[in-house]
């Protein structure tokens, strides 16, 4: 037997709902479907029980603080997003080796600014230029992400990857560049 009595809702009607209404209630249900998603993707990086659920629960509060300020559309990519993040985070805090998907992945920020009436446009945005960090070559897409999205410096780039300075600015040129022609190709479309 299904304990979920809104399993006929799909999550993108349980948040419209939750958006009209600002009605709580409609977020706990979506946040109850992925319970499990999340506790998992908190168990699989951070390899402890205690802190995985600890992660869900922190995840939780800052998905209730950030959801008024934004107009997600896609749920699970957003709270996953989080989840991930949340761990990349925690294993920084502790000194431990991040996970290659972890510091590979394409981290999407909502901190910086409330979507106004164009959030659908910049969460396709957000998608096409996802596609097209994949794309680039081992090397630039590694360089792109520890300097754009992880903010780091090119001698930390450098010390981590083990590349020269030269060859870590090469990367980022490089993979900017082919980015920003991926993206304006897959604009097009």
């Amino acid at each position: 037997m299904n304990k979920d009595p809104f399993i006929h809702i799909t999550d993108q009607e349980l948040l419209d709902r939750y958006y009209s209404e600002r009605n709580n209630d409609w977020l706990g249900v979506l946040l109850e479907r992925y319970t499990l998603l999340l506790l998992g993707v908190c168990m699989k990086y951070l390899k402890n029980e205690e802190e995985a659920k600890d992660g869900v629960q922190q995840v939780f509060l800052k998905i209730i603080a950030e959801l008024p300020r934004y107009k997600v559309t896609y749920f699970k990519s957003w709270i996953y997003t989080i989840t991930r993040n949340y761990c990349l985070m925690k294993l920084r805090d502790r000194h431990e080796k991040i996970p290659a998907e972890l510091t590979e992945s394409m981290a999407v920020s909502y901190d910086e600014e409330p979507p106004g009436k164009n959030h659908l446009e910049k969460d396709q945005l957000l998608e096409l230029m996802t596609e097209s960090l994949e794309e680039l070559g081992k090397e630039q897409k590694l360089c792109v992400t520890l300097f754009y999205l992880e903010k780091r410096s090119y001698q930390d780039i450098a010390e981590l990857t083990k590349f020269t300075l030269m060859q870590v600015k090469s990367h980022i040129q490089n993979g900017k560049r082919n980015l920003k022609l991926s993206l304006e190709k897959k604009r097009k479309r």
